[in-house]
């Protein structure tokens, strides 16, 4: 919706996907850690990277330092006002990165999980493991400035509208 209204946002992870197919130091590392397995001819092997994820904390949070670096240096690098994270506090963005406001985007746990299911064409089961490994939702909205529901049944517009005069003040205020 930000988009629609002329502002570009910064896509964490479409970036954290760009740069694990072009960045070839962070190819390394992260076969590195994971194993050979990881890319085949230079192609990112999602099954493998996500079943190394899902194995335990300890791989999660090394993949984590692997790549969220990077992301974060390359968001400083692209001039952008605006950054989309799914996992803004669990990657550490909040702390690489300082940011004017913090909004936070929920959804009731059941639109969730369909969403993830429809979006990566996985399992409830599946689903329910990235889910479970995220930061509750309560959490996340304690950290932030704003919250917006989007239920797939109420109309953000108005929400969005709001959030974009509340940053254009920010911008007066900060100039």
């Amino acid at each position: 919706m930000l988009r629609e209204r002329g502002i570009e946002v910064y896509d964490c992870d479409a970036a954290a996907k760009r740069l694990m197919a072009t960045d070839h130091a962070l190819q390394e590392k992260l076969t590195k850690a994971v194993g050979a397995e990881c890319f085949v001819d230079g192609v990112l092997q999602k099954a493998v990277l996500a079943k190394f994820l899902l194995a335990s904390e300890e791989n999660k949070q090394t993949v984590n330092d692997i790549v969220h670096p990077a992301v974060a240096e390359d968001f400083m690098l692209s001039g952008l006002q605006w950054l989309e994270s799914a996992i803004l506090f669990e990657s550490g963005f909040d702390r690489r990165i300082d940011f004017s406001l913090v909004v936070c985007i929920t959804a009731p746990d059941e639109v969730r999980i369909q969403r993830i299911m429809s979006r990566d064409g996985i399992s409830r089961e599946q689903a329910l493991g990235w889910i479970n490994r995220q930061m509750p939702q309560q959490e996340a909205i304690r950290r932030s400035d704003v919250n917006i529901i989007n239920d797939g049944k109420r109309n953000i517009s108005a929400d969005i509208n709001e959030l974009i005069n509340r940053t254009s003040k920010l911008k007066t205020n900060t100039q």
